[in-house]
């Protein structure tokens, strides 16, 4: 049952628990983790917000994986996908702390999930028809 949750509640999660403020600061996403000095003499600086989004494609590609299996359970998944998604957009416009950039980038992650995870299923679906 828990492989059925969808792993895009976890960026949710996180992004929530610093707009609870728990991560410390008042903007915890803007906040840098580490410089890389580059041959070009350029920085490249990651933050917390730029960390997310990767853990969210990560999350991303997870699910992609997960939506290709064609068992009876795959629409559960893809209705909680799209809970997730709802779930997004309803924080993003109710919400003042989730009018951010990051959290829309979040929020269209989620809604690649679910379209995504809706078409896999329909294309494969079109390959079980048999005609005779």
């Amino acid at each position: 049952m828990i492989s059925r949750i969808p792993l895009t509640i976890i960026p949710f999660i996180l992004y929530n628990i610093g707009l609870a403020g728990l991560f410390g600061e008042p903007d915890p996403w803007a906040a840098t983790l580490f410089d890389v000095s580059m041959i070009s003499g350029g920085v490249w600086s990651m933050t917390l917000g730029d960390l997310l989004v990767v853990v969210a494609l990560l999350v991303l590609l997870i699910e992609l994986v997960k939506s290709t299996s064609t068992s009876s359970a795959s629409i559960i998944d893809h209705m909680l996908s799209l809970l997730v998604f709802v779930l997004f957009l309803v924080e993003f416009l109710l919400v003042e702390g989730a009018a951010t950039s990051l959290f829309f980038v979040l929020m269209v992650i989620a809604l690649v999930d679910v379209m995504a995870g809706f078409t896999v299923s329909l294309r494969s679906a079109t390959r079980d028809v048999n005609l005779r």
